[in-house]
């Protein structure tokens, strides 16, 4: 990230809530891997959801070699934007409802893990950093998937964070009109694993299973 945010990065609108720190944008990137990826296919703006996960100071993608999304963004300008929502803000008034929310949005020209082994261990560190360990004990991916899938990196030298939190911003003399007034707090929730019908008998989740956590 570059010390001083550039004229594409800089927050305008409620530029209060920008923040431009590694730890702020490290945080919200680690913690939700929904994306969504904005390029330009023939022309026109498309934006696709996808996973995206955070090595040092690049984050990065993946999918099939076949995906229009991913052939068009590989050295192309993109725009990737990850957002959490922590809750709805009730106000007075209904101009002034609002959401407690974090979000990124980083800019840049993609790049594609070429590398075979790397783009193994890209593979391998996204998987491990949602399940740690469950590479390892799965069945070894083959050289026809490996070549059928695609990863794609952005550099971190082009982003910043936007972040609201607290209670709402009434005009003063709305505080003493009579309806209630606060937040509705919103979390993703990790719901217990279920069995896939066909598992074989005796086995259970794992504990990277059992203690997933997200948001």
């Amino acid at each position: 990230m570059s010390e001083a945010p550039s004229e594409l990065t800089r927050v305008k609108r409620m530029h209060k809530r920008a923040k431009y720190d590694e730890e702020t944008v490290h945080g919200i990137l680690d913690a939700m891997p929904i994306c969504n990826v904005g390029y330009v296919f023939n022309g026109k703006p498309v934006v696709t959801p996808t996973l995206q996960w955070r090595e040092g100071h690049h984050i990065y993608w993946h999918g099939s070699s076949a995906s229009r999304m991913l052939e068009h963004c590989e050295e192309a300008e993109v725009c990737v934007s990850v957002s959490i929502i922590d809750g709805f803000v009730m106000a007075r008034s209904a101009f002034n409802h609002s959401c407690n929310y974090r979000s990124v949005m980083v800019f840049g020209r993609a790049f594609k893990v070429t590398d075979a082994a790397e783009k193994e261990m890209r593979l391998k560190n996204f998987t491990d950093q949602l399940w740690p360990g469950r590479w390892d004990i799965l069945r070894a991916a083959t050289p026809k998937e490996m070549k059928a899938t695609t990863v794609l990196g952005l550099s971190l030298d082009e982003c910043s964070a936007k972040v609201r939190n607290g209670p709402p911003g009434d005009d003063e003399e709305d505080y003493s009109h009579p309806v209630w007034a606060g937040i509705i707090p919103v979390r993703m929730e990790v719901l217990p694993p279920t069995d896939d019908p066909r598992l074989l008998p005796g086995l259970t989740p794992p504990g990277h299973v059992e203690d997933f956590r997200i948001g």
